[in-house]
């Protein structure tokens, strides 16, 4: 299987295992969110390699068939993969909105999925930790959810980047992604620990399969 079937699989063979674990995860978020409707969510892991941004793609994907307007940013600036799942030009994304070259509606492709938007990451800039934790960021924030039912952020590992913590409480929900037989348990207990000082709503955690 390609790398992009494996990072699209809701989409691309919706009737799989996969996908319809996938579409589990959906109503669990869902059902977490009776008495308070998440609206953004960041999604990250303790560790690099563990599967998140496949996870973020393929949970975007889901709640887009499902028929909601969704927004998923690739804010992992340092290290991008949403646009190459996605098979999209990263020239200009997150970083030019965030810095004021590029308006939110110029930057966000559409995708043939739903109606799923793609923001993707734009070039890497030199300060990424001060760019997430802009006012520029907290009014993208506030303007993806005037347009958008949700909003889902690919985050930097939390244990490798300030940027998570400072997008992880601006954020209504985190969702920590751990890989089966990669995840070390103290570096997944510490990154809970870094969550909860960051004051974020840690939603649950995911087992990645990566085998």
């Amino acid at each position: 299987m390609s790398d992009r079937k494996k990072s699209l699989i809701t989409y691309i063979n919706p009737n799989s295992l996969i996908a319809e674990q996938y579409r589990t995860i959906r109503a669990n978020i869902q059902f977490s969110s009776v008495e308070k409707k998440f609206r953004s969510i960041a999604v990250t892991s303790p560790g690099f390699g563990e599967g998140k941004s496949t996870t973020v793609s393929n949970l975007a994907i889901s709640m887009a068939q499902q028929g909601e307007k969704i927004l998923l940013i690739d804010a992992d600036v340092r290290n991008p993969t949403i646009h190459t799942a996605f098979n999209l030009n990263n020239d200009v994304g997150l970083t030019n909105v965030l810095i004021g070259t590029s308006s939110v509606n110029d930057a966000v492709y559409q995708t043939e999925i739903g109606r799923l938007g793609v923001l993707t990451s734009g070039p890497t800039p030199p300060n990424p930790a001060e760019l997430i934790g802009s006012e520029a960021m907290r009014n993208l924030i506030k303007k993806a959810l005037a347009d958008y039912d949700l909003v889902l952020f690919d985050c930097p590992s939390v244990l490798e980047a300030a940027d998570t913590k400072i997008l992880a409480n601006e954020c209504d929900g985190v969702i920590l992604v751990v890989s089966s037989g990669k995840t070390d348990k103290e570096k997944a207990l510490e990154a809970n620990r870094v969550l909860t000082m960051a004051r974020a709503t840690l939603l649950g955690v995911i087992l990645n399969d990566k085998k």
